[in-house]
């Protein structure tokens, strides 16, 4: 039997686990308006309502520093980071497995859930870890999209209305949080307390049972 290094042996095991990404023929030749708002009402809806766990993610980054300029700049650092992803692996030119990539954004969520109720304030080094995460989730929305496909003859159009629908519902759930709480709650003293940390601990038990569950 021919031995592989085990360099190409990873890479064989992840081709066999993923295919290229799929095309959408049935959108192919559509006008542009229409393929346009077709994706950008899919993005929206992988976040709302189908998105949970993104939907926790969100609303983990929010809990911690509510004001307007923190949450801007850890929106900013997620979406320019799962936009890189969400292209190179739609291109093939990041591939990942679904089963790894799923565990960790649970993770993802935890780590940030765990933070909110440990960390008495938001700490600069939030920006990197949130880019990070980013990029993992990034690779979760391609998963997503790759079942449905892209079509041919607009590629980057379709991807990019299916990114803007994605920051949309981002966006909602950010608004919801600031009128459900962060409107009234967040400058009081007992905010963190009463707020941030029930709520955190919940969404931390969510993702854990989360990993655990995609991990199996």
């Amino acid at each position: 039997m021919k031995k592989y290094p085990l360099s190409i042996a990873i890479i064989l095991c992840a081709a066999t686990a993923i295919s290229a990404h799929t095309v959408n023929y049935a959108l192919e030749g559509q006008p542009t308006s229409h393929v346009f708002s077709y994706y950008l009402s899919l993005g929206f809806q992988h976040i709302l309502p189908d998105g949970l766990d993104h939907i926790l993610f969100i609303v983990g980054l929010y809990l911690l520093s509510p004001r307007l300029k923190d949450v801007l700049w850890q929106a900013t650092a997620f979406t320019v980071a799962h936009t890189v992803t969400l292209i190179l692996s739609m291109k093939n030119i990041i591939v990942a497995p679904p089963a790894l990539i799923e565990p960790i954004i649970a993770l993802s969520i935890a780590f940030i859930a765990i933070e909110n109720v440990l960390s008495m304030r938001l700490k600069s080094s939030r920006l990197a870890i949130v880019f990070l995460f980013g990029l993992v989730h990034g690779l979760g929305f391609a998963s997503a999209l790759n079942e449905l496909g892209l079509p041919r003859d607009a590629f980057f159009s379709s991807l990019l209305s299916f990114n803007m629908g994605v920051e949309l519902g981002q966006i909602t759930v950010i608004l919801g949080c600031w009128l459900a709480f962060g409107r009234w709650f967040s400058h009081e003293v007992w905010y963190k307390k009463r707020v941030v940390m029930p709520i955190s601990m919940v969404i931390a038990t969510v993702a854990l049972v989360w990993t655990f569950e995609r991990m199996l």
